[in-house]
């Protein structure tokens, strides 16, 4: 009885410490969306990547999750040795750590936390206490115009965790769903675009609606096998395009013509920095410390920041996951894969330093297992 009682109390201590990393995670990428610059972001990750170590010591796992965390770990530390970025073995301990919790218990927890710090956010840019309410500018369009950001930074970025919150909010609910519900997320979507004028937020967002809906009035798709495989491809054609974008820029005449939609992403590859760093040119094996710039592409970002061999293992896991959840029938995590790969193609959102805003990470981590490890499938979670 006294051993029952200290492995029930462990998991305790183990559960806490995992949601005390979470909520860490999650206050530094709201913080992040405000106007605030932290200069404590380092130190922050450094104790969310203790805690984390910490719930890893006190959960078990078996001889060949042990293998695989520590391949990875591998991965980490060569990306650490030679970048400077500790990224990759952040995230590792992340994935590592989220054994025994629950899936929909994590995903509630970040978009509740994720919602009110959004919410109070805003509430202070509304009060006129901290933040601002809109950004008069031009914003690449040859106007002066006023957008609003009511609170997080830039009008793209509130309009952008909208959409992060769609995702979370159909995982959770779109079971119980009516149409009216569609509705007003779609409705709100398009209020929210009169504020923000970003093209590309409400377009995905309304694309994430969409999506969400034709699986919860057609289940049979849940279980139709080619409608993953149609995921898988639409993540490849995006992966492929980043490439393409990367290699030959503007020199190719339909990528030319496409970059007019994409707002100029493809030619700020080239020439938004004096030595093009958007280009396949600086991209390596392990990437390089110099490798720091910003652009838009996250596909390319992830080449450019982290190396080849890391983006390979990267995208496969991502390919990996997607044929995961059409065997699980995880339908909402297929649209959560589908939409953040678009999305993916000309915002970087979740190719970043912050964990807590890569919701991907989260159904890795419930997954992993089971995709790795084949004899130990069972149902939900690590």
């Amino acid at each position: 009885m006294e051993i029952g009682n200290t492995k029930i109390n462990r998991e305790k201590v183990a559960n806490v410490i995992f949601y005390m990393m979470l909520l860490l995670e999650i206050i530094i990428v709201v913080v992040d969306k405000s106007d605030y610059i932290n200069p404590l972001e380092g130190q922050l990750f450094r104790i969310t990547f203790v805690l984390a170590v910490t719930k890893i010591i006190l959960t078990q796992y078996s001889m060949k999750e042990w293998i695989w965390i520590f391949l990875f770990g591998v991965l980490g530390f060569i990306s650490y040795k030679i970048t400077g970025r500790n990224e990759i073995l952040r995230i590792v301990a992340f994935v590592a750590s989220c054994k025994n919790v629950e899936l929909h218990k994590m995903i509630r927890f970040v978009f509740y936390t994720t919602l009110a710090g959004c919410l109070l956010l805003m509430s202070l840019s509304l009060a006129g206490i901290y933040g601002n309410l809109g950004i008069t500018t031009d914003f690449g369009r040859g106007v002066v115009e006023t957008r609003y950001c009511i609170g997080l930074g830039h009008p793209n970025a509130l309009h952008c965790m909208f959409f992060m919150l769609a995702i979370l909010y159909f995982y959770l609910y779109e079971s119980k769903m009516r149409w009216y519900h569609f509705a007003a997320v779609l409705l709100l979507n398009m209020g929210l675009f009169m504020l923000t004028d970003s093209r590309t937020g409400m377009l995905i967002t309304t694309a994430t609606i969409l999506l969400a809906a034709f699986f919860h009035y057609f289940p049979k798709a849940r279980k139709n096998k080619w409608v993953y495989i149609a995921g898988i491809l639409v993540f490849l054609g995006c992966l492929l395009l980043s490439i393409a974008a990367s290699k030959y820029g503007l020199t190719n005449p339909l990528l030319a013509k496409l970059d007019g939609f994409l707002n100029g992403r493809i030619l700020d590859l080239y020439w938004g920095s004096v030595n093009h760093e958007g280009t396949m040119a600086h991209w390596s094996l392990f990437s390089d410390a110099g490798n720091n710039y910003y652009f838009d592409m996250g596909f390319v970002r992830v080449f450019y920041w982290y190396g080849i061999i890391p983006a390979i293992v990267y995208f496969t896991l991502n390919i990996m996951l997607i044929w995961e959840c059409y065997k699980k029938r995880d339908a909402m995590g297929f649209v959560m894969m589908v939409v953040l790969a678009i999305y993916t193609i000309v915002e970087a959102h979740i190719i970043s330093v912050y964990i807590g805003r890569n919701y991907i990470l989260m159904l890795l981590a419930a997954y992993w297992g089971d995709m790795l490890i084949p004899e130990r499938r069972k149902g939900d979670g690590v």
